[in-house]
């Protein structure tokens, strides 16, 4: 177990969350991240009786998309909706152990036991809970608790990309099953990739050749240009601003921005850290009283890839991303898939042929829907 110090600042120490770690049964990490000092939950073992953790998975290499794909044979096996009471992400209590030894937590972190990267694939991913409560979700976390997500957040996202050979760090939630999420307990995910996934790359290669072309940082244009327009302005405060992009591809598709341009969620300082949950959930609640009805979507995290130098070989372009840090330009990107009451939006035959989008739902209409709603 390991425990961090306590911080000697009182106003640093209202602020954070106080992080011990242990092992699970199996040998797989985790680790609390508590409001409160002394509460000592990683000191609680893990009572139930499981074999070593040595998930395996592998990478191939698409030559023709020259983008890498994931295999993971051991995530057939992983829970698929289980009743309430076998949830696995609840705490444990006396007759029901689960994947979180203590009785109780605010925020906790472990690692998968069906990872999709692990052995010589390389990588890490981990599961966030967000709450101890099995029937709330992000939405309703109190201030402190969003803050102590953000915390965890960052802290994985440092911790991830130090190891080596990890070259990005995503964090994301899927929430409902139209989406595809198994287990309705609140949460989320990180995975340390050892490679920076294709939209990143993108993203960095569509910032490097605005430089080129106009000497400016494209996230900081396309920042301005939101705030210049206004229309598609969604919520904002004084650390953070909500808007749907002019191009959105999903019905209902909502980017958060800090505005003062970072390149990942460690950089973000604390006020805005506590600035954020303001501006998050409210584009939560006013998605979810659209259609009076739990909105299914993905938050995605796009971040700057790891700082860590890349390696020879076909980690070339990688190199290249990971020397574009400075470019880029933090942001959360929420993509909502209900397009009308009762009618979901599907990547169907343009979307997953070729990758070319069309939409129902005109931004600027979809942002006054979201304005309009009181949540």
């Amino acid at each position: 177990m390991r425990s961090d110090a306590t911080p000697a600042d009182p106003a640093e120490q209202a602020a954070r969350s106080w992080r011990s770690t242990a092992l699970l049964a199996d040998g797989r990490e985790i680790l609390y991240f508590d409001e409160s000092p002394g509460l000592n939950r990683a000191a609680i073992t893990d009572k139930r009786d499981l074999p070593a953790h040595d998930a395996v998975a592998a990478l191939r290499w698409d030559p023709l998309a020259g983008e890498p794909v994931m295999y993971a044979a051991q995530r057939q096996d992983r829970l698929f909706h289980p009743a309430a009471g076998s949830c696995p992400l609840c705490p444990s209590k006396p007759g029901h152990h689960t994947e979180i030894p203590a009785p109780g937590y605010d925020v906790v972190v472990f690692e998968n036991r069906f990872p999709a990267l692990a052995g010589p694939a390389g990588g890490r991913c981990e599961v966030v809970c967000f709450t101890a409560d099995h029937e709330g979700s992000f939405a309703g976390l109190d201030p402190r608790r969003v803050r102590t997500v953000f915390d965890a957040w960052a802290d994985r996202t440092a911790e991830l990309g130090a190891l080596p050979g990890v070259k990005h760090v995503y964090c994301f939630e899927n929430r409902g099953e139209e989406i595809g999420v198994t287990l309705h307990h609140p949460h989320g995910q990180v995975y340390a990739f050892p490679f920076v996934p294709p939209r990143v790359s993108r993203l960095l290669a569509r910032a490097g050749a605005h430089r080129a072309a106009t000497g400016r940082n494209l996230f900081d244009d396309v920042v301005a240009a939101e705030l210049a327009d206004g229309r598609r302005i969604v919520a904002r405060n004084d650390h953070w601003v909500a808007f749907v992009p002019e191009a959105a591809r999903w019905p209902f598709e909502v980017m958060i921005f800090p505005c003062v341009r970072v390149p990942d969620l460690p950089a973000v300082p604390g006020p805005g850290r506590d600035g954020f949950g303001p501006v998050y959930q409210d584009v939560l609640g006013r998605l979810d009283a659209l259609f009076a009805a739990p909105m299914p979507y993905i938050a995605a995290w796009q971040q700057a890839p790891s700082a860590e130098e890349g390696e020879a070989g076909q980690a070339g372009a990688d190199d290249d991303a990971i020397a574009g840090r400075a470019e880029f330009g933090l942001h959360l990107h929420v993509m909502a898939i209900r397009r009308a009451e009762g009618k979901l939006k599907y990547a169907a035959g343009t979307e997953s042929g070729v990758d070319a989008w069309s939409n129902d739902v005109l931004p600027e209409k979809a942002a006054h829907m979201l304005r309009s709603p009181t949540p």
